[in-house]
């Protein structure tokens, strides 16, 4: 339940169109519901204005279903799950329908109504596309449609500054990079805006297994870029919607 919809509840009681009785029964299930091993939080966007995420490893598939079903069956908002297995898919899918995915992300109920912040999601090669896909599919769940750039890396610089204008048109960048992490140095040197830059787990035995990439990161002499964990797609797209929901708030 978002809070559009408790206001629309609250005013539905209030000129008698829906019983208190009724209203209590839907409010019962804030601001979680007990679904066994899980607790489903139905209050997250109440607070946070953010929908609620599955994250799928640890969980059986038959977990995955009931938290799945709990949130579409009771509540309003788009539902996330990430990182799913094959098994966990085959068992949402048989449950729900076929979701909107990447990669190992599923959302269901996409939101209608876009946010107007301009959010870009760029990697710097091919090799960063499950996390780009991570991100992007996570800031669809937020109401925000990114614009999406793969493999622009400074290996070859010019691939970078044939979208430029891309670049510099965003609100809010997402920079996702393996190797030695140099693309989001090079962004934040371009743009003023806020830059996130996600470190992935790509590269040769130096890169050791995003270590390298996470450090070059952290320290970048492109002041003020933010810096989340290896290959954390789904937290970096979770940052930049809050940026974006709260320029939107000010516009």
């Amino acid at each position: 339940m978002d809070a559009d919809t408790l206001r629309a509840l609250l005013d539905d009681v209030s000129t008698g169109r829906v019983s208190p009785d009724d209203a209590a029964a839907r409010l019962a299930r804030l601001p979680f519901a007990d679904v066994g091993d899980a607790l489903v939080d139905h209050h997250r966007h109440v607070r946070q204005g953010a929908p609620e995420a599955v994250y799928a490893p640890g969980k059986s598939p038959e977990q995955c279903v009931r938290i799945v079903t709990e949130l579409l069956d009771h509540g309003d908002c788009a539902v996330l799950v990430t990182r799913v297995n094959e098994d966990q898919r085959k068992a949402l899918e048989a449950a729900h329908g076929v979701a909107e995915t990447a990669h190992t992300s599923m959302l269901w109920r996409s939101p209608t109504v876009w946010s107007r912040g301009r959010v870009l999601v760029v990697s710097a090669g091919t090799a960063d596309v499950p996390v780009v896909d991570e991100a992007v599919l996570a800031l669809r769940a937020h109401g925000i449609d990114p614009v999406r750039i793969t493999d622009v890396g400074v290996a070859g610089l010019h691939r970078l500054l044939a979208r430029l204008d891309d670049v510099m048109a965003a609100d809010v960048v997402v920079v996702v990079a393996g190797m030695e992490g140099a693309l989001a140095s090079v962004i934040g040197g371009l743009t003023g805006k806020p830059v996130i830059a996600v470190p992935t787990s790509v590269g040769y035995g130096s890169g050791l297994e995003g270590v390298t990439a996470l450090l070059a990161m952290h320290a970048t002499c492109a002041s003020g870029v933010t810096v989340v964990g290896i290959d954390n797609g789904y937290g970096a797209a979770c940052a930049a919607a809050r940026i974006a929901r709260t320029q939107g708030s000010g516009s």
